[in-house]
């Protein structure tokens, strides 16, 4: 691993002039930051946020990756980190990662580089391995809506599995046989375990899974509408559908408004998060509540104890998902 030695003989500078150009010194000159920079990526180098805070100060600012801000859902969840770091007298500074791992590795140096020693990461893309070893150097990162075993007390997480298996039992009870599932198609753990949650309450109830009643798109109201025009085009028996979230849930309900088939007379339809979106649709939409503003809130408190070492965790915080009940789904039996 490259020291800030290596660093210095390669760019033929001195160790207090790259302390300088990593602190963001006014001090140091445009020359030597462009050669400094250089080499640390070439020498695959970062400062250890720890060695830098000693120099330069924490800021007091509490650093949040997401996966898009746009998403309504983690608008929820920034609301409620930002309320608790009000309360703490910080700001927040807000980086999207799009569950890819380039990009969530930038966001997560970024902040660091700006030196937030409060971190909530929500990352799908990065390895266990790059997670653990920002964890180590990061006392206060906490990580959201994911488990990594070798951190688990720094973790904070839904039951995936859980939520989809409520949702299909509950299809099932209600007499449903022929339940489709759409699912997003990024490749990150929650699709799997959601899946797997779907496939286990078939199978426990003495069901047969059936590819084609599987569709995978983008997880938006767009693509449930695609996935639900690829459902209706295969023509089989579907009475019920469970959607990844919410917005495919909506875009499904469109689908189906289009072609005429009546919600939930007809086909049933079950979504996931339990956000705004869910209470606004017609028929209000039968959902599984994701509660990310208790889980935000509970990181955020975390992290900032780990800050002041005032606590140590010993294992993960899995929270439950619940069924809530609206209009959209109907028994058959």
């Amino acid at each position: 691993m490259s020291t800030i030695k290596d660093v210095a003989k390669d760019a033929g500078v001195s160790i207090a002039t790259v302390s300088r150009v990593i602190n963001n010194s006014p001090k140091a000159s445009k020359k030597s930051i462009e050669s400094v920079k250089k080499s640390m990526k070439a020498l695959s180098y970062r400062p250890n946020a720890n060695a830098r805070a000693l120099v330069s100060k924490s800021s007091n600012t509490i650093g949040v990756l997401v996966g898009d801000i746009s998403d309504p859902f983690f608008g929820s969840m920034i609301k409620t980190i930002d309320s608790i770091a009000r309360e703490n007298n910080k700001h927040i500074l807000i980086c999207n990662g799009y569950h890819k791992a380039e990009d969530e590795r930038a966001a997560i140096e970024l902040l660091i580089y700006n030196r937030c020693d409060v971190l909530i990461v929500h990352a799908k893309a990065l390895s266990d391995k790059e997670l653990i070893e920002f964890a180590t150097e990061i006392p206060g990162m906490v990580i959201i809506n994911r488990v990594v075993p070798e951190i688990a007390s720094r973790c904070i997480a839904l039951d995936n599995f859980k939520g989809t298996y409520l949702a299909t039992e509950f299809l099932i009870r209600n007499g449903h046989q022929h339940i489709a599932w759409i699912s997003s198609n990024h490749d990150i753990e929650d699709c799997q375990q959601r899946k797997l949650g779907y496939l286990q309450a078939l199978s426990d109830n003495s069901l047969t899974a059936k590819s084609e009643y599987m569709e995978f798109e983008q997880p938006d109201a767009e693509g449930g509408e695609r996935a639900m025009s690829n459902l209706l085009a295969k023509n089989i028996k579907i009475t019920a559908v469970l959607t990844y979230n919410d917005y495919m849930a909506a875009g499904t309900l469109v689908t189906l408004n289009d072609n005429a088939i009546r919600v939930p007379e007809q086909i049933s339809i079950i979504g996931f998060d339990d956000g705004l979106i869910a209470k606004l649709v017609q028929p209000k939409l039968t959902t599984v509540r994701y509660p990310i503003q208790l889980m935000a809130e509970q990181a955020t408190k975390l992290s900032l104890s780990l800050v002041k070492k005032e606590t140590t965790p010993t294992k993960a915080m899995l929270f439950n998902p619940t069924l809530i009940k609206r209009l959209s789904v109907k028994s058959i039996s």
